[in-house]
């Protein structure tokens, strides 16, 4: 399960942590050391080492790490318990966390207002966290962090406008669960439904759907508390070019306490999810671009398989047959079985027999049987061959409020690497986003990536946010969003360690063979910044040529000149101009 609410992610260190490691005392020996010069020199340091290792392992085992202990970071004779008022945060993957002992949580835009008013005169950092659903974790900060979970109400709905004002802490659930009564909801919605109002804008999240933009552009008008110049209040008539800039604005230049959305009617959908492959795409992707409403594709890799998901307005002519040829338990079968093969090879035919196997969901399955064996590849054609099969038996249509439909189960902790390019126009797509799947699939096969399915594709109008990974000047452009994934099924260390350096060159791969040629960007929240320094160096001059860099530094110094809102990955991210030309 994902973590709903930010508090959730909050692990006392009282919480059980992982097994120390054994520590080995190795005696350095150098060619300068005298040599015994005898039998009973010999003996004589034999018994040295033993009483020395005799002594180390009774006080190994007489006095045990306590449970709260930073084992991590543990050195021999050197811990210590987290403290009582030490929050440790993480992220829903696990992939990012952070201790700190400043986690604020206003429950009015005074009390925010006085915060970061305290932060900004006594130069300590504050940065806004939302409910820790960034993959790359861009709201954690062991200085300080806010939160405003406690700023979750629904102000104001005008029905007439189709317009709601709402607090920033609201999550995106409840905002849709509120709306319901005045026959509204929004326009589009991202993968999951729980992130805060304040951070789903802040980041550019996005749905699908070609004609429909990410999901900033829904604000109408905001107010944006700041360090330096308290509450603003900005719209497309207040301060355009500020309004702008902020409606993506990372949580840099102020944080947003109070947003007004564009809503719609609330609607029903009927999606049709079927399975095609990459000759049929390619003779229908422009039609179905500008037919449908709402569509992505779920490439798997390995396999000729593309899962098309469409989603559309009821039709008054045609009422689609909502009920599958195959049954859920059929469309299993076939997972099912590869997960009780797949334990009798890697565990034991007890195992394989357990009736729990029979209540796992799809997902939970295919977690299951990449943990058995995460980074063979033949195992993880295995699994993408068995997801094939489950889409095959799982086509067919459903019905459902829009809030419902749009949602996908995305499956356990991963690492997600998206990125948005330009691809035409809606009128006239360039079909660079195919070449670019095309490129990609024969990437993965060619370095014998265990990449595992889906790789999801969806598409999104432009956006005017200048910082906006899909922002354009021209009101016809269209995007493409391309995430490739590697699920996390295990809470191994060292096997999540190997996951995530194999992850790593899978991303480094498709960023040195892809992202030049197709103007590719990373989506915000998935952005994992370099350690090495050229690297470092490369993705900072990416940024400044594809956003207005200057122009949000400039403004970061404006309202928030003591970098209160700041971050080390905001800092890296957006340096100064003098470093990026020391870089260039």
């Amino acid at each position: 399960m994902r973590h709903l609410l930010l508090s959730r992610v909050l692990r006392r260190a009282s919480s059980p942590s992982q097994p120390h490691h054994h520590l080995q005392l190795i005696r350095a020996l150098s060619s300068s050391s005298p040599l015994p010069s005898s039998d009973a020199d010999l003996r004589k340091y034999a018994g040295y080492a033993l009483l020395v290792l005799g002594c180390g392992a009774a006080t190994y085992y007489s006095f045990p790490f306590p449970a709260d202990a930073l084992h991590k970071k543990a050195v021999p004779f050197k811990y210590a318990p987290l403290p009582d008022d030490l929050h440790t945060v993480s992220n829903w993957s696990g992939t990012h966390e952070v201790h700190t002992r400043v986690l604020l949580q206003p429950d009015s835009i005074p009390a925010l207002e006085d915060a970061l008013a305290t932060a900004h005169r006594e130069r300590r950092r504050l940065r806004p966290v939302g409910s820790g659903l960034s993959p790359n974790g861009l709201g954690l900060s062991r200085a300080g962090m806010v939160n405003l979970a406690l700023m979750d109400m629904v102000l104001d709905v005008d029905v007439k406008k189709k317009t709601v004002t709402v607090q920033a802490g609201i999550r995106v659930a409840e905002l849709v669960d509120a709306l319901r009564e005045h026959g509204l909801t929004l326009q589009n919605f991202a993968s999951i439904r729980e992130q805060q109002v304040g951070g789903i804008i802040q980041v550019g999240a996005h749905g699908t759907g070609a004609g429909l933009p990410p999901i900033d552009e829904q604000v109408i008008s905001m107010k944006l508390v700041t360090p330096a110049k308290g509450t603003l209040e900005l719209s497309r008539e207040k301060d355009p070019d500020l309004f702008y800039l902020a409606r993506c604005g990372l949580g840099g230049l102020g944080v947003v306490a109070e947003v007004t959305l564009q809503c719609v009617e609330r609607h029903q959908l009927v999606e049709h999810t079927f399975v095609s492959n990459a000759d049929e795409i390619k003779k229908n992707h422009k039609k179905w671009l500008s037919e449908n409403k709402h569509i992505k594709y779920l490439w798997i890799p390995y396999t000729d398989t593309v899962v098309v998901v469409q989603c559309n307005p009821p039709s008054k002519r045609k009422t689609p047959k909502l009920t599958s040829k195959y049954g859920k338990d059929e469309a299993l079968q076939h997972v099912r079985d590869l997960y009780r093969e797949s334990l009798k090879k890697y565990r034991t035919e007890a195992e394989s027999k357990d009736p729990a196997i029979d209540q796992l969901s799809f997902t939970e399955l295919r977690d299951q049987l990449l943990a058995l064996d995460p980074l063979d590849k033949d195992h993880v054609i295995r699994i993408n061959k068995a997801e094939a099969e489950y889409w095959k038996k799982s086509e067919g249509y459903r019905m459902g409020w829009s809030d419902e439909i749009l949602g996908f189960d995305c499956g356990g902790q991963q690492w997600v690497s998206e990125t948005c390019f330009p691809t035409g126009t809606l009128a006239k797509p360039s079909m660079k986003d195919l070449d670019y799947m095309e490129e990609l699939l024969q990437l993965i096969e060619k370095e014998d990536i265990p990449a595992p399915a889906p790789i999801e594709q969806r598409w999104t109008a432009r956006s005017r946010s200048p910082m906006s990974p899909a922002s354009s000047s021209e009101e016809d452009d269209i995007f493409s969003w391309v995430g490739i994934i590697m699920y996390l099924p295990t809470s191994d260390p060292r096997q999540r360690k190997d996951i995530t350096e194999e992850f790593f060159n899978y991303r480094s791969l498709t960023q040195t063979s892809l992202w030049g040629d197709y103007s590719a960007y990373e989506h915000w929240a998935k952005i994992e910044v370099p350690k090495d320094k050229d690297e470092l160096a490369e993705l900072q001059v990416r940024l400044r040529k594809r956003f207005p860099v200057d122009m949000y530094n400039k403004t970061r110094m404006e309202l928030d000149p003591n970098k209160v809102l700041s971050s080390a990955k905001l800092e890296k991210m957006f340096p100064g101009t003098r470093t990026v030309q020391h870089a260039k």
